[in-house]
């Protein structure tokens, strides 16, 4: 109905053909239509757990959840290690923490992932542009649920949709931000000396060595807001 016809491998219209392209167990395609933006489709494939990260979709138990926490947790003697997930339900909302070990896949379930663009705050709201038609998409403060002290305008982010609605944000690894606070900067001193609070522009804090001073700029980690690096 939308004007096309679908061919094996491909979806065509009159001018164009847009092939696809299998990567073992996803499926990407390159879909273009006529007043529809360019998605990335992506099929049911497993992630292993240690590929998790905050903003994952996941599929257990017959539902899809939402990663809201990721933890890689390192045991002593012969406990190795194991992945804790704080995830929730996009359907009821309900949270429930699963610890996974380093070797298990979990399903990914099918979702459209939309590249957009983090454009400005409107009281509660925060507003994204989709990077393709243009058009504004806006997402309240409890649905980006701990992600909105890591956004400026301008930043690229990509948003997942299920059944045709946004469930949930994938942000980049790392952010820059600028430090708008914090005590002053001990002279000569190490990245191993105990670190200190730092208020960033956005609103977050994050724990920085004592050499970083108020007005420079650090790399921080999206999962669990650790500092990386001055930037």
């Amino acid at each position: 109905g939308l004007g096309s016809k679908v061919t094996v491998g491909a979806f065509t219209n009159e001018k164009e053909s847009w092939p696809t392209y299998n990567r073992g167990p996803s499926v990407i395609c390159n879909c273009r239509f006529a007043g529809l933006p360019e998605i990335i489709r992506t099929s049911m494939a497993k992630i292993l757990a240690t590929e998790i990260r905050v903003g994952n979709l996941l599929e257990l138990d017959k539902r899809v959840w939402r990663v809201l926490k990721s933890y890689h947790v390192h045991v002593g003697g012969r406990g190795g290690a194991y992945m804790q997930i704080e995830i929730k339900d996009i359907e009821t909302g309900q949270k429930r923490n699963e610890r996974l070990s380093t070797d298990d896949r979990v399903e990914r379930p099918f979702i459209d992932r939309r590249a957009m663009t983090y454009s400005y705050q409107d009281g509660e709201a925060y507003v994204f542009m989709d990077n393709e038609t243009y058009e504004q998409l806006s997402l309240d403060a409890d649905f980006l649920e701990g992600q909105t002290g890591y956004l400026l305008p301008n930043l690229q982010v990509e948003i997942n949709f299920h059944n045709g609605r946004a469930i949930g944000i994938q942000l980049p690894t790392t952010v820059i931000l600028e430090v708008v606070d914090t005590e002053p900067g001990i002279k000569n001193a190490t990245a191993t000396t105990s670190f200190k609070p730092a208020a960033l522009e956005t609103g977050i804090s994050v724990q920085v060595p004592p050499f970083v001073n108020i007005g420079e700029k650090i790399r921080v980690n999206t999962d669990d807001g650790s500092y990386i690096e001055r930037a």
